[in-house]
């Protein structure tokens, strides 16, 4: 049995949703500013097919990812963070989907460098409270 090549290196893996989100979140990072699916399908490469583009750009807007505008027939996108928030975006949607978050958190603290953990820290001390802006 053949697989279907989907782009990148390896002709016989398969892309996952995922994969496809962050491709398409970092393409939309280096836009010049609001682009096309067409643009964005360009800028991806691995012959992603524009339905594919498409239906990734809708699901990323509806978790609030990206923003799109209509322009003409069709639409602009972008992203609704920069490279910073998009990564943290992506980070709090994993921890989302974990049903025991202080297990991931505990982890994921016991991984930092010295260096992280101390920036971490710092970070947290200076977070406004719940309700304070």
């Amino acid at each position: 049995m053949e697989l279907q090549n989907t782009g990148g290196g390896n002709p016989s893996r398969r892309r996952g949703q995922g994969e496809l989100e962050a491709q398409v979140l970092s393409a939309l990072g280096r836009a010049p500013g609001p682009v096309t699916a067409g643009w964005v399908q360009d800028h991806i490469g691995g012959g992603i097919a524009y339905t594919t583009v498409m239906t990734i750009l809708t699901r990323l807007q509806a978790k609030g990812a990206v923003a799109r505008e209509r322009v003409g027939r069709s639409f602009q996108w972008t992203p609704v963070a920069d490279e910073a928030g998009l990564a943290a975006w992506r980070m709090k949607r994993l921890l989302d989907a974990e049903s025991d978050r202080q297990a991931v958190l505990a982890s994921f603290v016991t991984t930092l460098s010295p260096g992280d953990e101390q920036l971490l820290r710092k970070l947290l001390a200076e977070a406004p409270e719940d309700g304070e802006d």
